[in-house]
């Protein structure tokens, strides 16, 4: 049951300290980097297969193995960390926040990591659906062990779907959510540790619903590209705190199209 704090409860809300916002945002920051870590290391080892031993998926041939499955799954899960854990620090500090106005008056509160935990739950289940998608596109052939697209057609189709996503009230409902972290607080509040669990994966569900199509583009332009995935990270925090987001869905759910019509018009030429 939603227990939103009343507006005494959480307006003015109180700044954090230094020391507090450190802890926030190193606790966010060691998450990160310890994804982006694995990430890379995982891509030089995938470019250094002589050097050391490194898990690749099997050739389209090869007969996948419950193992293999869950090594792409973790890949996976690592990588959402490491590209969406740095875009929740306003949530997450306006949550540190309200939970600080709490304490102030002896109120019941909540860790903050109980809320993070929730939100990285919700994209470890993206994780699972996004391995379960591209296991057969492996088996097919259409990418390979490299985890790189062979087909004009896969990639063109991606890229303009998550144009068209751009432009749709789904993305723009979810997006709206994403960057209004007190609007969200306020409406989804619940006591307790597993109502801070809930809170956190109900905003992860949000961000899922906002970025989902952003992530398939990997499919296309290669999903251990670290480049890309770089570049999709940037542009999911440029996303959030950009002034007029809706000229900026409109120019980049544009973008993506062209591009993606480029590609299948390679494929049907």
């Amino acid at each position: 049951m939603i227990d939103s704090p009343s507006l005494t409860d959480a307006v003015p809300v109180p700044r954090l300290g230094t020391r507090e916002y450190l802890i926030v945002g190193g606790g966010l920051a060691a998450i990160a980097l310890a994804g982006w870590a694995y990430m890379f290391y995982m891509a030089w080892a995938m470019a250094n297969m002589d050097k050391v031993e490194m898990w690749m998926p099997p050739i389209a041939t090869a007969t996948w193995t419950a193992w293999d499955f869950f090594m792409l799954f973790v890949m996976w899960a690592t990588m959402m960390a490491a590209m969406m854990t740095p875009s929740i620090l306003p949530m997450v500090t306006m949550f540190a926040s309200l939970n600080k106005n709490r304490r102030s008056r002896q109120q019941p509160y909540t860790p903050t990591f109980i809320f993070v935990a929730g939100y990285l739950l919700a994209w470890t289940g993206f994780s699972v659906l996004a391995a379960i998608a591209q296991w057969p596109l492996h088996t097919a052939g259409l990418l390979n062990p490299m985890m790189d697209s062979r087909s004009y057609l896969l990639s063109g189709l991606v890229l303009v779907v998550a144009g068209i996503y751009q432009w749709t009230p789904a993305k723009d409902a979810c997006l709206v959510t994403c960057r209004s972290p007190l609007g969200f607080l306020m409406t989804e509040w619940r006591q307790g540790a597993m109502g801070a669990l809930i809170m956190g994966v109900r905003h992860g569900i949000y961000c899922v619903g906002c970025c989902w199509a952003l992530m398939l583009v990997l499919f296309g332009v290669g999903v251990m590209n670290m480049l890309w995935v770089l570049l999709i990270t940037a542009f999911v925090l440029v996303e959030k705190i950009v002034p007029a987001p809706g000229a900026f869905r409109f120019v980049s759910g544009l973008g993506l199209v062209c591009w993606g019509g480029y590609w299948l018009s390679l494929y049907f030429a």
